[in-house]
């Protein structure tokens, strides 16, 4: 079945080569077309185009197959060209011409785009929730260790002592900036492109304002040709979003591969969460670790993907867009098994609490030293000197003890006004506001 039927039949090779993939990947989008022509249909009804007892007869049959499609049991059958073909199909099965009155003032362009709002909304949040169980996490580690130090470098030199407290909680932090530019993306997302039809609008005296606010979007994309325009620019910005959660992620990734390994020993990893090896008995390798770095580094090469596909092109709708579902609608899934399982490793490592009495990490002392000297009155580069010549001879030897008291430093993380910082963060998007919109359209 195709929405586009003139009579006519299609190659069957270029039907396969234009259809692609957008039978498994449009399943993703089932609830959120089923969701939108809801809110289409209702606000149809409002103008006057279908009549209220066509209205009362099809938002039943709607709301059945939400429900099919929310519990994973809607499929789109052979010889259906797509999700919204398939809708539509089941409509006028069941309810006969009803079925073909759904389709007023839409074009297949502005249901794919507010699917793909919708759809992005649903899995932000998502990704939302794991990302606040990482960072809880991390801030939970960066609490219980934050008496233990660790050697920081620069350049991969022993540079300053840190923390574990500092270290776990520096990739709190990071989320926090992650974080926001989810929220930016979901600001870009949570804005109604329906009613924007092939991307000329309609003669049909639609009201995009009621369906904005039956979909519980914030606003408008209020030009209809760059409602068009956005799809590409959308996923490239929400992508980026991602990518940004996964160049944390990855970052965190390489640390705990590196600090893991026998000649760091910072870090060990219990040894159910390990890996062995066919022929090294003593093996125990930080696989999770590695797969999380990898599968980050895919997903930070997506928004170039996606940018790619759609660079330069014109105004109005084109096929290529099409290709971006490909690349795009995998990447929620994708983000976020990884944030489970950084999650779950981060909980069960153990840190090791007697780093800093080797020898080897003791110049990390000498800026110490150096501070020591300069509150007993001596200049800064008069105490840089002394100590450096100590080095050189094999002579310092620092006893001391730390004294970091400024805010983010050893001894004030500042842990708590982090943590209100990302759950300001996290409150601020507004997710119950969209699920009681959601819920009056299907019960």
């Amino acid at each position: 079945m195709k929405l586009w039927d003139k009579g006519f039949s299609t190659d069957s090779r270029i039907e396969k080569f234009t259809v692609g993939k957008d039978r498994e990947l449009d399943l993703l989008l089932a609830p959120y077309d089923i969701l939108g022509t809801i809110a289409h249909t209702t606000m149809l009804s409002e103008v006057g185009l279908l009549p209220k007892e066509d209205l009362a007869l099809i938002l039943p049959e709607l709301r059945k197959l939400y429900a099919k499609a929310e519990a994973g049991e809607f499929i789109i059958e052979d010889g259906v060209e797509d999700v919204h073909s398939q809708v539509e199909f089941l409509l006028t099965e069941k309810l006969g011409d009803l079925g073909k009155k759904v389709h007023t003032g839409r074009s297949r362009n502005d249901q794919v785009l507010v699917d793909l709002k919708l759809f992005s909304r649903a899995e932000l949040e998502k990704t939302v929730l794991k990302l606040q169980a990482l960072f809880e996490a991390l801030q939970e580690r960066s609490e219980e260790c934050k008496d233990i130090l660790m050697p920081g470098y620069t350049h991969l030199q022993v540079a300053m002592p840190s923390s574990f407290g500092l270290w776990f909680g520096a990739y709190a932090e990071s989320l926090c900036n992650d974080l926001e530019v989810l929220r930016g993306a979901w600001k870009v997302v949570n804005r109604n492109p329906l009613g924007s039809a092939a991307g000329y609008g309609s003669s049909a005296p639609l009201n995009r304002r009621r369906t904005t606010e039956l979909l519980g979007f914030e606003g408008l994309d209020y030009n209809v040709v760059y409602a068009q325009m956005s799809r590409g620019k959308t996923e490239r910005i929400v992508a980026s979003a991602l990518a940004s959660v996964a160049e944390t992620l990855g970052r965190l990734a390489y640390d705990c591969c590196l600090f893991n390994s026998q000649n760091f020993a910072f870090i060990k990893l219990p040894d159910e969460l390990t890996t062995g090896s066919s022929i090294m008995p003593h093996k125990k390798n930080p696989d999770v670790f590695e797969l999380v770095r990898a599968h980050c580094n895919r997903i930070a090469a997506a928004p170039e993907q996606i940018r790619s596909i759609c660079a330069n092109l014109p105004s109005g709708y084109f096929r290529d867009m099409q290709m971006v579902k490909e690349v795009y609608l995998p990447l929620f899934a994708e983000l976020d098994d990884c944030l489970d399982i950084a999650a779950y490793a981060i909980r069960e490592m153990t840190v090791n609490k007697d780093i800093m009495s080797d020898s080897r990490y003791q110049y990390a002392f000498s800026v110490e030293e150096v501070n020591r000297r300069v509150a007993e009155g001596v200049p800064f580069r008069d105490a840089y000197r002394q100590v450096g010549e100590e080095i050189l001879a094999g002579e310092f030897r620092y006893e001391g003890e730390l004294h970091h008291t400024h805010e983010g430093s050893l001894g004030n993380l500042c842990n708590d006004l982090i943590t209100k910082r990302f759950n300001d963060t996290v409150s601020s998007f507004g997710f119950e506001a969209v699920h009681e919109c959601c819920r009056r359209l299907t019960e």
